[in-house]
């Protein structure tokens, strides 16, 4: 049962119309007996949400607990909060902004989420030298994950290598003992010749950019393959790597790691996070997700 707390929160980018984090976060508040409710604040739909001292500022105001905060918005929104968690200040990102006492908290929970569901997944395998394609927002918190969890050496591959090597150098601050290098795209098939494994941190595999990001031939039996990618849970990388009797793991536990602890610091009650991944492929299976996102 409800102890009378209204708990109102959000989410806050661009491009938000498949997003399953409200369903996903009220169904699971739903069984925690709590009264939440999570508004998607989409600049698509409407651009005045992209004034985000504005928008923080009317949330705090009609008694928001806190809101999610996704592309493009994870490293603007950081000048705007009042104290940084460790992790969002190395970073230089934050996906999450608790309001508390008036004050604007900003925390990075994408590094979480990822480090559960690997350790979860694949906590056992190998990682001497891992690559990664794509060091944006989500790539950064997902190669400090992994430098957190023992990757010795780390190559990220960008299409944008300047952007690439900023990225790297806030993770050799923060991991001053790791090698931390950095490549282009197309240096995959040399780069991944020694390689433990391999991680997905680029958009390729969602719905609207289909396809596979590492090419079939390259991949091997000895190297692990972890995606970020949630929509679809199984992508065509996935795919190709279980044929070629690759370990894996796919986004729906980074997704929803995530989700729990943001719910979780929104609310100051433990989710279920197995509870909350059973619901997310529930939805998936259905084919319900875009009525659900837009509702």
């Amino acid at each position: 049962m409800t102890d009378g707390t209204i708990h109102r929160v959000g989410l806050i980018g661009a491009g938000l119309r498949l997003s399953l984090a409200r369903a996903v976060h009220e169904r699971e508040a739903g069984a925690l007996g709590l009264d939440y409710h999570y508004r998607v604040l989409d600049v698509d739909d409407d651009p005045r949400h992209a004034d985000l001292a504005m928008t923080l500022a009317r949330l705090v105001e009609r008694g928001y607990r806190g809101i999610n905060v996704t592309h493009p918005f994870k490293k603007a929104v950081v000048p705007l909060v009042d104290e940084l968690s460790p992790d969002a200040r190395a970073l230089g990102a934050v996906n999450t902004v608790v309001f508390a006492d008036g004050r604007l908290i900003g925390h990075n929970t994408d590094w979480f989420g990822f480090a559960r569901a690997f350790e979860t997944e694949l906590g056992d395998v190998p990682r001497r030298r891992v690559v990664q394609l794509g060091a944006g927002g989500a790539g950064v918190a997902v190669a400090h994950a992994m430098l957190r969890a023992g990757v010795e050496g780390l190559v990220l591959l960008g299409r944008d290598t300047v952007a690439a090597e900023a990225s790297a150098d806030a993770l050799r601050r923060i991991h001053p003992a790791v090698a931390v290098r950095v490549d282009r795209i197309a240096a995959l098939d040399d780069q991944l010749g020694t390689a433990d494994g391999v991680v997905n941190a680029t958009p390729i595999g969602m719905p609207a950019h289909p396809g596979t990001p590492v090419p079939t031939e390259l991949l091997r039996q000895d190297l692990w393959v972890d995606d970020i990618v949630y929509q679809p849970m199984t992508t065509e990388l996935l795919r190709d790597a279980r044929a070629a009797g690759c370990r894996t793991s796919g986004g729906g536990g980074m997704f929803v790691y995530q989700a729990a602890e943001n719910l979780r610091l929104f609310t100051g009650v433990r989710p279920d996070p197995a509870r909350m991944l059973a619901h997310l492929w529930e939805i998936i299976e259905s084919g319900t997700q875009g009525i659900l996102a837009g509702s």
